[in-house]
């Protein structure tokens, strides 16, 4: 396509993906948050909020320790794993949403579905797949059902909130 073309620009649909996917990231947090408290002294639910959330916060630790470690040679403290964790949650969704951004403008029958297809499709990527591949959780087995259940709503929640906030970035880019 051609760079002037307002349909089907690619780089416009990054730019939209990029601003969506870091918004996602964050509502996603307020989600597992919330989720969190009201699910609290609940015995099986906040059980497998507080397994998963301490798994998810383990796995983007671990990620940040092993870029700070292997990129700039320095250990994390314990002060720094939580904002460093962080920090690949958000960087994460942030290239993930841009990712789908992009891909939007070129197969627009992605987004069918209202974004809800993209979360499911990224909690089963990363989540079930990647993040247990590459060790830095316990294989899918090692969590009871509602602990998958809670991850994927905290999918559909960002995959959610990554479309309708790409579309909206998106016509302001017009």
């Amino acid at each position: 396509m051609e760079q002037g073309n307002e349909e089907g620009c690619v780089w416009k649909g990054l730019v939209a993906g990029l601003a969506a996917g870091l918004f996602a990231s964050w509502a996603m947090n307020q989600f597992q948050a919330r989720l969190a408290r009201v699910t609290e002294g609940v015995k099986n639910p906040a059980e497998s909020v507080a397994l998963q959330s301490e798994e998810q916060d383990n796995a983007t630790v671990k990620t940040a320790r092993a870029i700070s470690k292997g990129i700039f040679g320095h250990e994390l403290t314990e002060k720094e794993k939580e904002p460093a964790g962080a920090a690949v949650h958000y960087a994460f969704g942030t290239a993930t949403g841009g990712l789908y951004g992009a891909m939007a403008e070129m197969a627009p029958e992605i987004t069918t579905g209202a974004g809800l297809p993209f979360g499911a499709a990224f909690w089963l990527t990363a989540d079930e797949v990647a993040v247990p591949l590459l060790g830095l959780s316990k294989g899918p087995r090692a969590y009871p059902v509602s602990t998958h259940a809670y991850a994927l709503a905290s999918h559909l929640v960002y995959g959610l909130t990554t479309e309708i906030s790409r579309r909206a970035v998106r016509q302001v880019l017009r």
